[in-house]
């Protein structure tokens, strides 16, 4: 029913938007409701009063200013859209949720042109979907984590060392915290590091029909052995909190949110670096880490002329102006390049780190839910691995997980292809799996292709890539194989088994 109306109140604007014959008609005064982080509200509150004494189209807003966090937003909005905030702030992995829930207002052309010339490029490819639509406001270029230290416990020459940092923190009985144990978001470091990436895929709904992961891998494995190296340290503490500088430890990996706080702390001692690298096997591996960007929404609205007005000052609150605002109060590093090149922010030491990072760094988009507690607990395991085998089995425990996600019911599977004019939604039993086992008639043909799909859905379909057995009576096209097909060598009577999401096949 939300959705619905959220659909509803963007039809309205987009039928009603064409009436306006100039910018002189969108004077007068608006009763809007802003949804912003509590560190902001009262500079927001400020910024829309300078909006207001200084536009030259008579528009005045009567705002309220509500304290709703980045993390949260979404989740209102998604529920209620009626009652969200008509401009509102979110955390950038939200993006999806959001559109698919008719929670956005698309940007005019106008606007897209000036935040696609005005703004970091990622962050415009961070509103922009599928089909060039800008659908947000970019606020901030810098959610992502970096490392600050103790400058009197480290050496700057020993920063871009994870081992040389380790032996600091160890001789000097001060601790490093790094959040390995309990935060999936910062043991991916050690992953991306390493090259491997996990990628998500959903359905035109937002769902989540599948994933691209590789962190059971020989990159993995690599991975697990940089990370072990520090968490078995016992200097290692598992926190990404600016408080543990002030219970021992010398260095703490966290984001520019602890800033205040520990320059509190450190005063002048306080140093501030992207990540280090680790080394295995005699080759550095420097760690990744996520990284993505807040952004500024505004919600469809009934009435064309507030919907314009409230374009204009999501523009202007996310323009140089107010941007270089923020990062005076609280030190945010700003997504508009004019901000971004401002000497106050060029000169910033936490925005370099940021920024030196972000090089490094994988951009958080759309995650299921249930990752964050499936990852995480690779912290725990890898720390209580003994051998490589521990290591590996830490891995594998994760990726069993992983495809538990997506299991299909074995019994309601078709193996469709070439020989069946790719029609999964069969209604006979010829090519149905029982039990997850099909006992397959190939013909000869062209192309003897075929893949296991649940009917009337490709989106969860196993191929080519899942065949763990049998390889020698397929045909292995490389590229050529976009779709992922099981392609036979030759005709013939063939066995195929799903277990899981691994495919066995025997020639009979």
């Amino acid at each position: 029913m939300k959705k619905l109306l959220a659909l509803v109140l963007s039809l309205s604007m987009l039928l009603s938007v064409c009436s306006f014959a100039s910018a002189d008609s969108l004077a007068g005064e608006y009763d809007i409701k802003i949804w912003v982080a509590n560190e902001i509200v009262d500079l927001t509150k400020q910024q829309v009063e300078d909006f207001n004494n200084t536009n030259e189209l008579g528009i005045k807003f009567n705002a309220t200013i509500e304290a709703v966090g980045e993390g949260d937003a979404a989740t209102q909005m998604v529920t209620d859209v009626e009652a969200g905030g008509d401009i509102f702030c979110f955390a950038q992995d939200q993006f999806s949720r959001l559109t698919e829930a008719g929670a956005l207002a698309k940007l005019g052309a106008g606007a897209a042109k000036n935040v696609t010339e005005s703004t970091d490029a990622d962050a415009v490819a961070a509103v922009t979907t599928g089909d060039g639509t800008l659908w947000a406001y970019p606020l901030t270029a810098d959610n992502g984590y970096f490392m600050y230290y103790d400058k009197s416990v480290i050496p700057e020459e020993d920063i871009d060392s994870m081992e040389k940092l380790i032996a600091d923190c160890e001789a000097a009985g001060k601790n490093f915290a790094f959040e390995m144990n309990t935060s999936a978001w910062y043991l991916a470091s050690f992953f991306f590091g390493t090259g491997c990436v996990s990628e998500w895929q959903t359905d035109d709904e937002g769902n989540f029909t599948s994933v691209h992961d590789t962190f059971n891998s020989d990159k993995g494995l690599i991975a697990a052995k940089g990370m072990q190296k520090l968490v078995t340290s016992p200097i290692h503490v598992s926190s990404s909190e600016a408080s543990a500088l002030a219970n021992g430890a010398a260095i703490v990996v966290t984001g520019t949110w602890a800033s205040s706080a520990i320059k509190e702390m450190l005063g002048d001692n306080m140093g501030v670096a992207d990540l280090p690298s680790f080394e295995v096997d005699g080759q550095e591996y420097h760690l990744g880490s996520f990284f993505g960007f807040k952004l500024m929404g505004v919600k469809p609205q009934v009435d064309p002329a507030k919907a314009a007005v409230l374009h204009r000052l999501a523009q202007y609150l996310t323009g140089a102006k107010c941007s270089l605002e923020r990062h005076a109060a609280v030190g945010w590093g700003p997504a508009n390049l004019e901000a971004q090149a401002d000497e106050s922010v060029a000169n910033d030491p936490i925005l370099k780190a940021v920024y030196e990072q972000k090089k490094y760094g994988q951009v958080q988009n759309a995650i299921h839910g249930s990752w964050w507690d499936i990852a995480k607990v690779i912290g725990d395991e890898v720390k209580a691995a003994t051998d490589e085998a521990g290591l590996k089995q830490a891995l594998q425990n994760y990726e069993d997980k992983m495809a538990s996600l997506f299991k299909l019911d074995a019994n309601a599977l078709l193996f469709v292809g070439a020989w069946n004019g790719w029609n999964n939604a069969d209604d006979t039993d010829t090519y149905y799996l029982k039990d997850g086992v099909l006992t397959l008639d190939v013909p000869e043909s062209d192309y003897m292709g075929g893949r296991i799909v649940k009917p009337g859905d490709w989106g969860t379909d196993k191929g080519f890539a899942q065949v763990v057995s049998g390889a020698e009576y397929i045909k292995d096209l490389g590229a050529d194989n976009p779709d992922n097909n099981i392609v036979f060598a030759e005709a013939g009577n063939y066995t195929i088994t799903l277990n899981g999401s691994e495919i066995t096949i025997v020639k009979n």
